[in-house]
């Protein structure tokens, strides 16, 4: 077995308007997360749940967990590789599809990057590590759904 890291969050509700969950419609969905240490994210439901459109939801955060883990195995494994990227920047999306009794779950995420290398000689590589960076990445590890790329590969031209 491998070594083993833990990860600590606090989560506090601060969507109390005076009277709690006395009713559906009577309290907020707010909510902060936070790190000791670090900056809060303050973090709502999505508004078609009632949520804070201003804020981050949870849905949000897992795809942008999924980008930020993938992009980071992929610089990586570019560095190792000797690809030299300039620029990378994602557009992920997420499919979630809700069920009749409210529930539901993710179908997808889909990945697209936009990665400028240094030279046009590295496209081939820097399009192929996509792939074993997905392999790599904790937290498409992690769930139950298919983590999709539709990247695109260019020289630099800065």
């Amino acid at each position: 077995m491998g070594k083993e890291h833990k990860y600590e969050t606090k989560v506090e509700w601060t969507g109390n308007k005076g009277t709690g969950t006395s009713n559906y419609r009577e309290f907020e969905r707010s909510h902060t997360i936070s790190v000791e240490k670090k900056v809060s994210i303050l973090c709502s439901s999505d508004p078609a749940f009632r949520g804070d459109s201003s804020k981050y939801n949870p849905e949000e955060l897992l795809v942008s967990s999924i980008s930020s883990c993938h992009m980071l195995w992929y610089l990586h494994l570019c560095s190792e590789a000797k690809v030299v990227v300039l620029e990378y920047t994602d557009f992920a999306t997420g499919t979630m599809v809700e069920k009749a009794n409210g529930s539901g779950q993710f179908s997808e995420v889909v990945l697209k990057p936009l990665v400028k290398v240094k030279d046009a000689s590295m496209i081939d590589e820097a399009q192929a590590l996509h792939k074993k960076a997905n392999e790599f990445c904790f937290i498409a590890n992690s769930v139950n759904f298919d983590v999709r790329h539709q990247s695109t590969c260019v020289e630099f031209e800065g």
